[in-house]
């Protein structure tokens, strides 16, 4: 199956909306990453070239958790399939709950492609945003409580029988800054891969 073949096929071709351009066996993926917001450049998004700039962060992260991850497509074999919440590159700081909003259809669509799921990880604000959207349109309310993540690391939170894990995010140039978040969300990484394992 290709990613965005798929969901284009859902809902249309939109304006601006970056898409994974990925082939993949929806059944062996066992747990998404939901990352932040595309790059303006979509070679330097997780499925562009192989020194994409978000795989400069994340690759190291996996493999700070214990993965042997050297290029996306060993990241896919070990059953994790990596998303972002928003589909159109930020063009602020902040990204507007507008663009998030546009983006959530894409973002429901492409999570229902998995049916084998066992750990979604919200890598960031924004990706917790966007999953309570979705969560609270389904049944009125959000699936992770308003709270700072770093309270939340350690509680074991579910969705529709699926274990939800509020994490820190994996790209830009601020996780090199921020080593305690680096460290967090390394262990929240390892203690994915002993989920799905």
């Amino acid at each position: 199956m290709n990613v965005k073949k798929e969901l284009e096929e859902k809902l249309g071709m939109a304006n601006g909306i970056s898409l994974n351009n990925v082939d993949l066996d929806p059944l062996t993926i066992k747990a998404i990453m939901i990352n932040e917001v595309v790059p303006c450049n979509p070679l330097q998004d997780f499925y562009g070239t192989s020194d994409a700039d978000y795989l400069q962060t994340t690759l190291p992260l996996l493999r700070g958790a214990g993965a042997e991850a050297a290029s996306i497509q060993d990241v896919l074999q070990m059953g994790i399939y990596i998303t972002n919440a928003v589909k159109t590159p930020k063009t602020e700081y902040a990204i507007a709950k507008s663009s998030i909003e546009n983006s959530l259809p894409y973002l429901e669509a492409e999570l229902s492609l998995f049916p084998n799921i066992k750990v979604i990880m919200l890598m960031g604000d924004v990706a917790k945003k966007a999953f309570n959207m979705i969560t609270k349109k389904a049944t009125k309310k959000n699936a992770i409580p308003a709270v700072s993540t770093y309270k939340l690391r350690n509680s074991e939170i579910y969705y529709e029988g699926i274990r939800v894990m509020p994490s820190y995010i994996m790209t830009g140039g601020n996780i090199l800054i921020e080593k305690s978040k680096v460290t967090m969300a390394t262990e929240d990484i390892a203690a994915m891969l002993e989920i799905i394992k």
